[in-house]
């Protein structure tokens, strides 16, 4: 067997034991529904339909496009006709965005816990280390394991988000408005980034500890990072410019070529042997 097919072999093995537990695809489902369809859709829905100036709590999102159009960061707020056009606009494209960074995160935790760690506990480790496999090809079939699930999960979400927004968005602007350029560049550059860092660093925690809760709480922590991101979208100190997404992804990259060069040096066949007993 030569090193693609047994990439594939690993990248198959593993695909097959994520859909037969519903714990790991059960929350990788529930979680993109939630955030990426059902409450975007929601508030989005809410939006376009009320009369958000009315609104006593909507004083601090208004002021806040204020700012954002008269500094030119999104010019495109000045010639809408309505405070609703605007809270949409931005809802829309510009305040979900950040969200859109959690579903990979997420995704990519479970199944990158699940690959060393769940060997360890199914006691399935043993056997793949008695294999004639080079320990690159290992980890090569275990990070595109994990790798090409979350970004199929996260595409999938954002072409149903796309749908709904420009459903929702056409009556009140009379043109398909999702997506713009911040939205394909974070699914086509930042999301796949995003995911390879955190699938580099769950392989290095999933390799060192003993189990899938453990190696899972561990590589949650990535999410905390996000959330402050998120946090600074909703309140208008951030805006996450095509420039900024660009950067933030080349950033990504070269995390991603340190992280993979920890992994080939702190892994080897005895240490994960080892790390059974």
């Amino acid at each position: 067997m030569n090193n693609r097919q047994a990439i594939r072999a690993l990248v198959r093995k593993d695909i097959r034991a994520i859909t037969a537990s519903v714990q790991l695809w059960l929350p990788m489902l529930i979680v993109p529904l939630v955030i990426g369809i059902i409450m975007p859709g929601i508030l989005i829905w809410a939006a376009s339909r009320m009369e958000l100036a009315s609104l006593g709590n909507m004083s601090f999102l208004l002021d806040t496009l204020d700012s954002l159009t008269h500094a030119g960061q999104i010019p495109q707020l000045a010639s809408m006709p309505t405070d609703n056009h605007r809270i949409v606009y931005y809802l829309a494209l510009y305040m979900f965005a950040p969200l859109f960074l959690i579903i990979p995160v997420m995704a990519s935790s479970i199944l990158t816990a699940n690959s060393f760690a769940g060997e360890k506990e199914r006691k399935t480790l043993e056997g793949l280390l008695f294999t004639p496999m080079s320990m690159d090809t290992l980890f090569k079939g275990k990070v595109l394991a994990a790798l090409i699930p979350s970004l199929l999960l996260s595409w999938i979400t954002f072409i149903i988000y796309g749908i709904i927004a420009n459903i929702l968005m056409y009556p009140m602007f009379g043109a398909l408005m999702f997506p713009n350029l911040n939205w394909i560049i974070l699914v086509l550059w930042v999301v796949p980034a995003c995911s390879l860092v955190v699938i580099l660093l769950n392989v290095l925690i999933s390799a060192k500890v003993r189990g899938f809760q453990e190696a899972y709480q561990l590589g949650g922590l990535v999410v905390i990072p996000l959330l402050a991101l998120i946090a600074g979208q909703a309140s208008g100190m951030l805006l996450i410019s095509p420039l900024m997404l660009i950067l933030v992804g080349a950033v990504l990259l070269l995390i991603s070529f340190a992280l993979l060069r920890l992994v080939t040096l702190w892994n080897s066949r005895q240490q994960l042997a080892e790390s059974q007993i």
